[in-house]
């Protein structure tokens, strides 16, 4: 029991390291005029009624212009494809590009991100899923800040939008996970492949790079094609930057506590290195790790301990505009949910069976 207290408080302590690197070096994207490249912006788009004309729309205003938007309808059943039609008629920017069908072997959002290249026409693409809300500066602040830094590739985790006591219990685990086991600035400064971190919801390529790797050709059967395509940049020798404090992007990923658990078991081991031992691990140290601090060192260290984890926490959020104070009152129901994910990621895996917007993920 000693060293299991021993693994606990080492492993804590690393936590917050972590967290307090990624709060002292947290990034803004600053506004500026230095680049009027071109800009695609690329929205795959399946069953998305409800979220793409304010997409559109935040596009519409953007006080950057050289830009063009495509929207890749993939087979939607619903009124996507016709809104963004309606839409085409007050603004040609946009473009619609309908689904040819699925080609075997692919995953439809790496498809439809593919085919959207195919299209493209910018010095830049941006990939937006269509959830996400923008501000009017955002890419203009992101073509300044690749080109000031050289970057190849820059992805960012949006502010999440989190209205229910469901969303509340899940949605903040994975910027916890990030933010206290992966210092960000390190995915900017160090070559080395299993320091990456992306997000599908908002990636921005040179397009010249990317049309040389087609790196969402190369990943066309990953469910978790974000993380894996940073990878592959960096192994690469491309340079990749990941950001978590930028207010400028908003995102309401899901609007139910089962809806949460279904969307994050997808890619939940992705965070822990594809392992799901690492997972296991990961979420049994955080949950149960006070019992051998109690039993070894009393009262006096628990008191310490708690302290530490509860500092993690309000770090984690104060970098990711999150409440601190829900994220503390939530902190309990979100490690039982954790170990939901964790259980259903695993089960899922043994029945080869993961639905997802009415397509099987595993492959």
């Amino acid at each position: 029991m000693v060293y299991i207290a021993y693994i606990v408080i080492a492993f804590t302590a690393i936590q917050l390291i972590v967290a307090l690197v990624n709060f002292a070096f947290k990034q803004n994207m600053k506004p500026s005029n230095i680049n009027n490249s071109m800009v695609s912006v690329l929205i795959p788009a399946r069953n998305e009624e409800h979220n793409i004309l304010n997409l559109l729309n935040d596009l519409s205003v953007q006080d950057y212009h050289n830009y063009e938007v495509l929207v890749y309808d993939d087979q939607s059943t619903d009124r996507t494809a016709e809104i963004v039609a309606n839409f085409i008629k007050k603004d040609k920017k946009v473009r619609l590009i309908a689904s040819n069908g699925l080609p075997n072997g692919w995953l439809g959002k790496n498809n439809a991100c593919h085919s959207l290249t195919m299209e493209a026409k910018g010095d830049h693409l941006l990939f937006l899923d269509a959830d996400v809300r923008i501000k009017h500066n955002i890419i203009g602040k992101t073509v300044s800040f690749a080109h000031k830094n050289d970057f190849n590739l820059i992805s960012i985790f949006p502010k999440q939008i989190i209205k229910n006591m469901g969303e509340f219990a899940t949605v903040p685990i994975i910027n916890y996970i990030l933010l206290s086991l992966l210092p960000l600035i390190l995915v900017q400064k160090i070559g080395l492949p299993s320091l990456s971190a992306a997000n599908g919801q908002y990636m921005f390529f040179d397009a010249k790079n990317y049309m040389r790797f087609l790196p969402h050709q190369a990943m066309k059967a990953e469910k978790v094609e974000d993380i894996k395509i940073a990878r592959n940049y960096k192994q690469n020798k491309l340079k990749v930057a990941c950001l978590a404090n930028e207010k400028d992007i908003k995102c309401r990923m899901y609007e139910s506590y089962s809806e949460s658990l279904n969307g994050f078991s997808k890619n939940v081991t992705a965070y822990f290195g594809g392992s799901t031992v690492v997972a296991i691990l990961f979420w049994m140290v955080t949950t149960f790790g006070f019992i051998p601090i109690l039993l070894v060192y009393g009262t006096k260290w628990l008191a310490i301990y708690i302290a530490a984890i509860l500092f993690i926490r309000i770090l984690v959020s104060l970098i990711s505009n999150q409440s601190a104070t829900k994220n503390i009152i939530y902190m309990l129901p979100q490690l039982f949910s954790l170990g939901v994910i964790i259980l259903k990621s695993i089960e899922n895996r043994l029945r080869k069976e993961h639905i997802w917007k009415g397509r099987n993920v595993i492959q």
